[in-house]
């Protein structure tokens, strides 16, 4: 048995041995990373350049506002996650939440990918006996696996935040991510591959 994980070509899949507790973890942690970067991805593909910063509403956040925080907890979480505390002394949340001077589109996808390539420079030379070590979050400890969990939960939470402001800024243009509406019954992922597309 197997798990596609990062930087594995299509159609192939990591072994491991099911023997091992916990062995299948990390693998399918990553996959389901990568997962959600490409669904966010293929989302913001389809914003029209000038609705990265609206707002539905005057206390909703802008996609911008969604990405800078993401990229600000990664930062954070990720810069030395075996060895300091998920919550960096120098990070200042709050201002994750307002665009201020020099937060144009460029700049806030430039942190965004820094984000996601430091994820993956922490978890890829992870291994199963890593898993149950104690790392800490703002003071708390939790087990490596735990703290995985944490952020996995937390980024798909955000990832569906973007999908739906996204929706709403493509309109009628709006290619669908998931198997389209009215088509359950007749869409087949072993003919058309999976329902998560990139238009």
């Amino acid at each position: 048995m197997g798990i596609l994980g990062a930087g594995t070509p299509a159609g192939e899949r990591i072994r491991y041995d099911s023997r091992v507790p916990g062995a299948d973890y990390l693998p399918t942690a990553l996959s389901d990373f990568h997962k959600y970067r490409r669904l966010a991805e293929a989302a913001l593909k389809q914003v029209p350049p000038d609705r990265l910063f609206t707002a539905i509403g005057p206390e909703s956040n802008s996609i911008a506002v969604v990405m800078k925080h993401v990229s600000g907890n990664m930062r954070s979480r990720w810069t030395g996650f075996l060895s300091s505390d998920g919550e960096k002394p120098d990070r200042e949340r709050d201002s994750e939440f307002e665009i201020g001077e020099g937060d144009d589109a460029a700049s806030i996808r430039r942190r965004w990918d820094e984000g996601w390539d430091l994820l993956f420079a922490a978890l890829e030379p992870l291994t199963e006996a890593d898993l149950s070590r104690t790392i800490t979050i703002r003071g708390e400890p939790h087990s490596v696996m735990e703290a995985i969990q944490r952020q996995l939960t937390h980024y798909a939470y955000h990832v569906g935040q973007i999908v739906f402001l996204a929706r709403h800024a493509a309109g009628e243009r709006w290619h669908s991510l998931s198997i389209p509406k009215g088509q359950s019954k007749t869409f087949d992922v072993s003919k058309s591959g999976s329902p998560y597309k990139i238009p």
